[in-house]
C-alpha cells in the first residue's frame, strides 16, 4: 500500500556562532541547502537540532524564522517534545498556528528515571491530537521509554492526529513489521531514523521514509524512491555506496556531523556545538570528509 508520507525528512541542524549565539542567517542558509538536497520534508528544533541545548526564547524564535524562511517549499515538522503535557499543546498549537505541516513528539520523560506510563503517554498524544495536527510518533532510545507495539497500535487506531511513527529502536525492523500488521491501516508514515544506519532493513519490512541527518539526504533520498518503486538491487547498490560514511556519522560523530560537512561546503561558517557538547575531535572530522568526497554530496559544494 502507497503511504502518503515517504521519502527522505532530515533533521536541520541548528548553526551557532563561536561565541555560541544563534547564527539565524546560517539557519537560512541550512535550510536552503536543504531544500536543493531533494529533501520531501524538513524536521527543526529534534534532537539532531541540539533541541537540548535551546532555550524556550529560542525555540520561539526558530520556529518562526524556520517556517517563515521555507515558506511551503517543503513540509516541516516541528519537534515539540516535553516532559509536560501543557508545554506540548502549547508547543503543538504555536507550531500550527506557524504553518507547520506536522509535529514530532517523544514519550513524556525527563533524566533517566522520570518517565510516563503507557496511559500517560496515550493521554498527552491524545491531547496534541486535540490541537488538530498531524503527528508523528518518536520511538528512540533517548527517552528510555518502553513503547510496546500493542500500545503503539492502540495510539494508531484511537489517536486520529497520530499519523506517522518513527521507530528508531533496538530491532526496528521487526517492530515495524509488528507494528504495520496491528495497525498498518491507520498509520500514514511508517519512518525509520537514526540517520539511515539500518535503512534496507527498514524499508523491507514496510517502512516508507526516513528521518537522517541533513547530512547526505540527496543520497540517501533515491535508495528509498528506488525501493519504493521495487527495484532493490538499485536501492542497495546507491546504500552500500554511501553506508560507509553512515556508520561513521552514526558511531562515531552524531549531530555533528553535518555541521562539520556544512562547514567543509560554505554553507554555515562554524560546527560549533555548545557545552557541554565537545567539538568533534580532528581525525573523526578528517576521516568524515574524506568518505564524503568521494560521494561528491550537495553539502561539500553548496556554498563555494
Amino acid at each position: 500500500m502507497t503511504k502518503p508520507y515517504s521519502g527522505v525528512w532530515p533533521v536541520a541542524p541548528t548553526p551557532f556562532h563561536e561565541d555560541g549565539t544563534l547564527d539565524l542567517d546560517g539557519m537560512k542558509r541550512v535550510l536552503d541547502c536543504m531544500v536543493d538536497q531533494g529533501v520531501d520534508g524538513i524536521c527543526i528544533l529534534a534532537n539532531f537540532s541540539e533541541q537540548f541545548l535551546i532555550s524556550d526564547a529560542e525555540r520561539a524564535t526558530l520556529t518562526r524564522l524556520c517556517l517563515e524562511h521555507i515558506a511551503g517549499r517543503v513540509p516541516v515538522i516541528v519537534t515539540i517534545s516535553h516532559f509536560s503535557t501543557p508545554i506540548v499543546v502549547a508547543r503543538a498549537i504555536e507550531a500550527k498556528a506557524l504553518g507547520a505541516s506536522a509535529v514530532m513528539m517523544m514519550p513524556p520523560y525527563h533524566g533517566a528515571l522520570l518517565k510516563g506510563t503507557p496511559e500517560q503517554t496515550f493521554e498527552q498524544f491524545r491531547a496534541v491530537g486535540d490541537v488538530g495536527i498531524p503527528i508523528m510518533l518518536q520511538d528512540a532510545p533517548l527517552s528510555g521509554v518502553e513503547l510496546p507495539v500493542p500500545l503503539l497500535a492502540r495510539m494508531a487506531r484511537e489517536i486520529e492526529m497520530l499519523k506517522l511513527f518513527k521507530i528508531e529502536c533496538a530491532g526496528t525492523a521487526h517492530k515495524l513489521r509488528a507494528l504495520l500488521a496491528e495497525a498498518g491501516d491507520a498509520i500514514d508514515g511508517p519512518f525509520d531514523g537514526e540517520e539511515g544506519i539500518t535503512l534496507l532493513a527498514d524499508l523491507e519490512a514496510g517502512a516508507s521514509g526516513c528521518m537522517t541527518s541533513a547530512m547526505i539526504p540527496d543520497l540517501i533520498g533515491p535508495v528509498v524512491r528506488d525501493w519504493l518503486a521495487s527495484d532493490a538491487a538499485k536501492a542497495t547498490a546507491g546504500y552500500s555506496r554511501i553506508l560507509p560514511a553512515i556508520n561513521h556519522e552514526n558511531r562515531q560523530c552524531g549531530f555533528r556531523a553535518a555541521k562539520v560537512a556544512m562547514v567543509a561546503g560554505g554553507v554555515i561558517k562554524s560546527a560549533f556545538c555548545r557545552h557541554p557538547i565537545a567539538p568533534l575531535p580532528a581525525p573523526t572530522a578528517k576521516m568524515l570528509l574524506d568518505l564524503l568526497a568521494p560521494l561528491d554530496p550537495v553539502v561539500l559544494k553548496w556554498g563555494k
